[in-house]
């Protein structure tokens, strides 16, 4: 299984690192059965992440003719020039700043001006390859109106605009929707990797990676099978 993971301007590093060491490892205890790099839309080059600054190497061009796996990555932080963001709130020394969660939804929508969202569509139209995402990534697929339909899940603060794009959204750590897996908020790319590598390697190999992360996945990976429960 070949994975690539897709940076793209603002990008946030821990959903890019977190699934990412997890693949890895998951490649080491499988002898090569996973391999993970990093990639671009517009091939190998530095791409700025929205936290600080930090910057990681695309070491490659998205393909999806190359990869089993694509891996969307949501967004942090404010970069470049803020033209197009909301008013920011004066705080009570009558300071604005800006609000997370409305100049999110400006960065990631930044990706549609881009090469991305023609490469996720054929990836998408594609059975044959997956597309996962974590936090906003599945927003990124959403505002390019590849999600209609579908289950999946995002942070907790974009439920209401990943459903209104017509996705079914589903408050879960990890929605499995088929060729469609994605992860919650950011910290989720962990529990989205192990589960990846459950899924296409196998437990015992996720399972080995679980202990060597000391970390023991949350949640139940929602799949829509099953009686519909009943609410009352």
């Amino acid at each position: 299984m070949h994975l690539q993971i897709v940076l793209f301007d603002g990008f946030d590093p821990l959903d890019v690192i977190a699934p990412y060491e997890v693949l890895y490892a998951g490649g080491l205890a499988s002898e090569g059965a996973v391999s993970v790099e990093l990639a671009s839309a517009e091939g190998p080059r530095e791409v700025v992440s929205g936290t600080g600054g930090l910057t990681l190497r695309a070491t490659a061009v998205l393909d999806p003719q190359r990869a089993d796996v694509l891996l969307v990555p949501g967004a942090s932080g404010l970069i470049g020039d803020p033209d197009g963001l909301p008013d920011r709130e004066a705080d009570e020394a009558g300071v604005g700043e800006w609000k997370q969660d409305e100049y999110i939804p400006v960065l990631l929508g930044r990706t549609l001006a881009t090469g991305l969202p023609a490469i996720l569509a054929s990836a998408m139209d594609d059975p044959a390859t997956t597309v996962a995402t974590v936090c906003g990534g599945s927003l990124v697929l959403a505002m390019a109106g590849l999600l209609e339909g579908r289950h999946a899940t995002t942070h907790h603060l974009g439920l209401d605009m990943l459903d209104a794009t017509g996705a079914h959204a589903v408050r879960a750590r990890v929605v499995d929707d088929g060729d469609l897996v994605t992860g919650a908020g950011v910290t989720s790319g962990i529990d989205l990797g192990l589960y990846l590598l459950e899924r296409e390697v196998g437990p015992r190999v996720a399972h080995t990676v679980e202990e060597l992360f000391a970390h023991e996945r949350r949640g139940t990976v929602w799949r829509a099978r099953g009686p519909v429960p009943v609410t009352h």
